[in-house]
């Protein structure tokens, strides 16, 4: 009986440890590299450095500068590491300004993680979308993305640490939105990759959820992003009971909505789906005025703030602005 309960021990040490060391081979992408999931800090999870509004047909990198780029935006970047943040995810999508090099650039000036995507933005009826994508299959898209991947984006050596795609709001989905979405879930399937969706309300967040699960996609790995745009309160509750990560990512927009919305979270449900940020930044190609530029700071200057006057705890504001962003964006061997 001795020996039995011995080697019924080891197993269960054995177990454990293979369990943790397991865990110690998750990594996060971001454009330097893999790096460990302890290693994001305080996080970011939805920025702009840049974005190009003109249009997926005339965009480019030939529209900006980037030392003039990275010059204008290194005192935004130095204001938030004095107040902790590590670690940016920066949303911009293909089509629309995103610039390895620039983040590259940025991130070797201040020391700034950034975690870059790919995908294609559906939203605003295509606009930046390529061209050729009425002729582009799902797998099609899939296999652009996951190339990207594997091999770095636009001949670098930055990888994706995300899928970031755009859709129109709506209960039911466009045919080249629901291309996106099933390209996603092929991608996230054959990649690990977090899925992160431009999104807005519910309805719209339920269209994309009810494709995912019918691909088999587990919704731990999915972003529903704007959710601040939901009137409706209760519907977070659905997202969350479907294990959706929610996003409130317009703090810089409007900090009293955030609040009551995180304020429901806690009382109401809990802080575990949560993720916080600004959808601030902004520089502007091709205009001299930035004076609409945005910096990255109302979370901390406003927010907060008031979040620990009204019983928030420094726990909470940890899960939301550190572990869940670590857990979210982790990617898991095989």
């Amino acid at each position: 009986m001795k020996k039995h309960f011995l080697y019924a021990a080891l197993f269960i040490l054995f177990q454990a440890c293979n369990s943790a060391k397991d865990k110690d081979k998750a990594v996060i992408l971001t454009i330097s590299g893999e790096i460990q999931p302890e290693s994001l800090g305080i996080t970011l999870v939805h920025e702009h450095v840049l974005v190009d509004f003109i249009g997926a047909d005339s965009t480019g990198d030939h529209r900006w500068d980037r030392q003039e780029v990275v010059d204008f935006l290194v005192p935004y970047i130095r204001e938030i590491q004095e107040k902790g943040v590590k670690t940016i995810v920066e949303c911009t999508p293909s089509f629309l300004g995103k610039d390895p090099l620039l983040l590259q650039m940025i991130s070797e000036k201040t020391g700034m993680q950034f975690i870059t995507n790919t995908g294609y933005y559906g939203a605003v009826n295509g606009k930046y979308l390529p061209g050729e994508i009425s002729d582009l299959s799902v797998e099609d898209l899939a296999g652009r993305w996951i190339a990207e991947f594997k091999e770095g984006i636009a001949g670098t050596d930055v990888r994706p640490g995300f899928i970031k795609i755009g859709v129109n709001e709506g209960e039911v989905l466009s045919a080249v939105d629901e291309k996106l979405v099933l390209a996603a879930a092929y991608t996230h399937k054959q990649t690990g990759l977090l899925i992160v969706s431009h999104t807005g309300t519910w309805k719209t967040a339920k269209a994309q959820i009810e494709l995912l699960k019918r691909e088999g996609v587990d919704l731990k790995h999915f972003v529903w992003v704007h959710a601040q745009n939901e009137p409706d309160f209760e519907n977070y509750r659905k997202a969350v009971q479907e294990g959706v990560w929610v996003s409130l990512d317009g703090i810089v927009w409007d900090v009293e909505g955030h609040f009551q919305r995180l304020k429901f979270f806690k009382e109401q449900i809990d802080l575990d789906r949560v993720l916080i940020s600004h959808d601030a930044g902004w520089y502007s190609p091709g205009e001299e005025d930035q004076s609409g530029f945005k910096g990255y700071s109302s979370l901390f200057d406003q927010l907060l703030p008031r979040l620990l006057q009204e019983g928030f705890t420094q726990s909470d504001i940890d899960k939301m602005l550190i572990y869940n962003p670590r857990e979210a964006f982790s990617l898991w061997p095989d």
